[in-house]
């Protein structure tokens, strides 16, 4: 089996990264960056993103595991203090895994070139100084003019991140279903939105046209991008997934729970 090991630039990851690679090693698995058959990160939920973008490309080929290094994350089962039985389950490893959904976003610029990219918890378009307009559609039928900072849309594993604080509802990652969040919307007798969180079915997409000539903010997980102006942007449910190697899994409500409430009482 081929691993690597992926970590941030803190202490403790930089740490337990080492230790990891060595104990690895010393175990006769292939420590390299190449064509992995595993990707373990090393550090929070940031630094699986992270190596999530550096390997995109082969997401069929690639299951992931997470270390986390200071609090529990939504994508990180086992502790820096928990490396010596994480060597053992990837000795006795049998494939096992379990795939969550990820958003698929094609923009087309005013220039009519396209990107098109992939993201694991929430893609977004925003204004940075002024109010956002843009008209949404649900499956190329139009829904609603947008006025406001800007929309949000996530994936189910993404809906416990930016989608939460703008209002959003949490969803199991086994939903294939989008979620759109509004951001600060404007509601008056002139502007009018749904102003309420949307799930998206797996076999609809949504659509977002923002006003012409006006340069957008749009986010794709932790990048920003806005060098180009937007004509049209169309967020689905992408047809790969990301896979997770999961030797041992904790429950995804008692992950909730854990992040947001507290010491059950």
């Amino acid at each position: 089996m081929r691993v690597w090991v992926f970590s941030n630039s803190g202490q403790a990851s930089t740490t337990a990264a080492h230790a990891l690679s060595k104990k690895l090693k010393a175990a006769g698995f292939t420590v390299n960056p190449a064509r992995p058959d595993v990707v373990i990160t090393v550090g929070g939920d940031g630094t699986l993103l992270s190596a999530f973008h550096r390997y995109n490309a082969a997401l069929d080929k690639i299951r992931f595991v997470g270390v986390h290094t200071g609090h529990l994350g939504f994508y990180t089962d086992w502790r820096d203090f928990e490396i010596d039985d994480l060597v053992e389950a990837l000795k006795n490893d049998h494939g096992e895994k379990i795939g969550y959904p990820l958003l698929d976003i094609k923009v087309t610029y005013m220039d009519d070139t396209t990107g098109h990219y992939v993201a694991l918890n929430e893609s977004t378009l925003k204004r940075a100084t002024s109010t956002m307009k843009a008209d949404m559609y649900v499956k190329d039928n139009f829904f609603e003019s947008f006025r406001g900072d800007g929309l949000c849309v996530c994936t189910p594993t993404g809906s416990t991140a930016y989608s939460k604080s703008n209002g959003g509802a949490v969803l199991h990652p086994r939903l294939r279903a989008l979620q759109v969040t509004e951001i600060a919307s404007i509601n008056n007798r002139v502007y009018r939105t749904l102003s309420a969180p949307m799930i998206i079915a797996p076999d609809e997409w949504v659509i977002l046209r923002p006003e012409d000539g006006v340069n957008y903010v749009m986010t794709i997980d932790q990048f920003n991008m806005s060098d180009r102006p937007i004509k049209e942007v169309r967020y689905k449910i992408a047809d790969e997934q990301i896979y997770f190697a999961r030797y041992k899994h904790m429950h995804f409500w008692d992950r909730v729970e854990d992040a947001f409430i507290g010491a059950k009482h």
